[in-house]
């Protein structure tokens, strides 16, 4: 059977509930059932769990640094607190079940600070040195910089590769790494672009937006999405 895939919405401040197509299509491609998740689940979350397949946490707004012990800067971006709040219930749920998780950018970093890791506000102004543009002025689909992957982890099997080329679209990134998780990917300018939890058997967080670029046609991206898919049967 194909399995049923949640996906996290975004919600602005009208409350409207949005979600890229590219997240639908890329599951669907790669042989799930997606199911479109709003806030306000936090009652319901044990039966989310228990009836679906798998979860895709989606991108969006910077994440409230209160849940990782921070006072906001003035370089922090719009946040979402209900989301917020919703998304760490849920995932702490799957991780306790042990059910496959996808976080993609915004959600890579719910991913870290759901197990006790915290963010960078904002990379450019608190990272010394030389960063990469990491808000790309290109299209979606556009492969800008590339990603350094950690040898033998479940990310460079998946892509059979030492480095990938990814798109780029944020402004926040992991600093201190959560509690079961590993750093399985870097770019050049040292920022963490892709984390794993070694106590899992599929959770999986990266910096970039790969439902843009499966859509497109780019191969490792694909094998993403593949091998998500896979574990979530």
């Amino acid at each position: 059977m194909n399995p049923l895939i949640g996906i996290t919405c975004h919600h602005d401040l009208e409350y409207q509930y949005m979600l890229n197509h590219s997240y639908v299509q890329s599951i669907t491609e790669a042989g799930g059932i997606p199911l479109l998740l709003a806030t306000g689940m936090k009652n319901n979350v044990g039966k989310l769990v228990e009836r679906l397949d798998g979860l895709l946490l989606s991108g969006g707004f910077d994440i409230n640094p209160l849940f990782y012990g921070e006072e906001p800067i003035k370089d922090l971006g719009e946040i979402s607190p209900g989301r917020d709040d919703n998304e760490m219930e849920l995932v702490r749920a799957f991780l306790q079940a042990d059910k496959p998780v996808l976080g993609i950018c915004r959600g890579h970093q719910v991913l870290n600070v759901a197990q006790g890791g915290t963010l960078y506000q904002d990379i450019h102004a608190q990272i010394e040195g030389d960063v990469l543009q990491h808000v790309q002025k290109a299209r979606r689909e556009h492969l800008s910089h590339r990603v350094k992957l950690v040898d033998d982890t479940k990310l460079s099997n998946i892509f059979e590769t030492s480095s990938i080329l990814v798109n780029s679209f944020h402004h926040q990134a992991v600093k201190e790494v959560g509690d079961s998780f590993i750093v399985c990917g870097t770019s050049s300018d040292g920022v963490i672009e892709a984390i794993m939890s070694e106590r899992h058997k599929f959770v999986i967080g990266v910096q970039w937006h790969p439902e843009n670029t499966a859509c497109a046609g780019d191969g490792p991206s694909k094998k993403l999405f593949e091998a998500f898919v896979k574990a979530c049967n």
